[in-house]
């Protein structure tokens, strides 16, 4: 029988390494991601509009929503229905008084 020249075993390990690589990648964007309090101590409530200045938010960062379900509740919307401070019809409202951004992404 003849050797083969090799090349399939180091396509092999290639993809092997970049199996890894991708796993490691995934990994440090899991341990880079932030978890932010929106409103930080003030609560999510009127009056925040400066909190996230100053801040830098990434993919995979969470926020999470603490407020007085009594009076407040969180609303899914787009740029559209933020902009005209309007629900959309069918929009997905959220009210039990905390809310991390990973449940509705």
């Amino acid at each position: 029988m003849a050797k083969g020249s090799g090349t399939a075993s180091c396509s092999a390990r290639a993809i092997i390494a970049l199996m890894v690589v991708s796993v490691l990648v995934l990994q440090s964007y899991h341990v880079q991601a932030s978890t932010y309090i929106v409103g930080d101590s003030l609560k999510w409530a009127f009056n925040v509009v400066d909190w996230p200045k100053g801040k830098h938010f990434k993919a995979g960062d969470v926020l999470v929503f603490n407020y007085n379900p009594s009076f407040h509740n969180v609303v899914v919307v787009d740029s559209g229905g933020y902009n005209s401070c309007k629900t959309p019809a069918g929009a997905t409202t959220y009210t039990s008084g905390k809310l991390r951004s990973s449940n509705f992404v």
